[in-house]
């Protein structure tokens, strides 16, 4: 899988360092060890907002001759990766394309064909994750029922047109910020109030507290 491409240069700048303006992997990582030595109590925080910011990766097809597009959070061009296949799909498809190069065998699959499995392999571990994500909210929902009205230190974790996130260290949760939001951007850290939770949908919302 390669990591989605993402704007870090903001974060950076609010932590008082600063990172290049095109992606650049080694840059981050030094970025992200300098932080943890200078703040390492809000290390989590930048951590995870820098993960936000990445994105959920894709699996792709690297053709022979074609420019690999590599896996941005490793840093290397050349990568693959396979565990048990009877885990995941994708690495019994990998397998399949190594056992066939080690005892030079023509490639079980077209290119058009490995094309199309990478996206349906993508889509499939999106749906999965999705589900998993909505369990997880359901039960901290649950969990945060008692605690509605209670405020609370937070971190912008992400700011878009779907809406503004807040992630709250104590507890670890995250939920939405559905009033206050304005003018707020990933990183920012704001004092919030559990404004309400929906243990069906999965909803934890917060609005903005002085």
């Amino acid at each position: 899988m390669i990591g989605a491409g993402f704007d870090a240069v903001l974060v950076a700048a609010q932590a008082g360092d600063e990172l290049p303006s095109a992606p650049d992997s080694k840059a981050l990582a030094a970025f992200l060890v300098r932080r943890r030595e200078a703040d390492p109590e809000r290390f989590a925080d930048l951590s995870l907002t820098v993960i936000r910011l990445l994105g959920s990766g894709e699996y792709v097809v690297d053709p022979p001759g074609a420019d690999p597009p590599g896996h941005f959070g490793l840093a290397v061009r050349d990568y693959t990766h396979s565990t048990a296949p009877n885990r995941r799909y994708p690495d019994l498809i990998t397998q399949r394309l190594v056992k066939a190069a080690l005892a030079r065998h023509r490639c079980p699959y077209e290119i058009d064909e490995l094309e199309r499995l990478a996206l349906h392999c993508t889509r499939q571990e999106d749906a999965a994750n999705k589900v998993e994500r909505q369990v997880r909210k359901a039960a901290t929902a649950l969990v945060l029922s008692p605690r509605v009205g209670e405020r609370f230190d937070a971190i912008v974790t992400g700011a878009s047109a779907k809406g503004t996130w807040v992630r709250v260290s104590a507890p670890p949760i995250e939920g939405k910020l559905v009033q206050g939001e304005r003018g707020l951007d990933v990183g920012d850290r704001l004092r919030v109030r559990l404004e309400s939770v929906d243990v069906d949908r999965g909803f934890i919302d917060f609005v903005r507290s002085s």
